[in-house]
């Protein structure tokens, strides 16, 4: 099961963040808009998804940047 964890303004900040996540072992699922699928543009907003019990390890990662 994945939890939300951030909204992010568009396709190339969310892959920032989860190769940022990725670097530091956590697993981080980007989604684009609903309705959108793989039609979105890299400029649509998307949403990060972190698995259920590791939201408090994504925080931690965040607080040490």
């Amino acid at each position: 099961m994945w939890v939300e964890f951030m909204n992010v303004r568009n396709g190339y900040v969310a892959e920032t963040w989860r190769e940022l996540f990725a670097a530091e072992g956590l697993s981080v699922r980007v989604i684009p808009p609903v309705g959108k699928g793989e039609k979105a543009s890299m400029r649509d907003a998307r949403t990060l998804y972190v698995p259920t019990g590791k939201a408090h390890v994504a925080r931690e990662i965040l607080r040490k940047i």
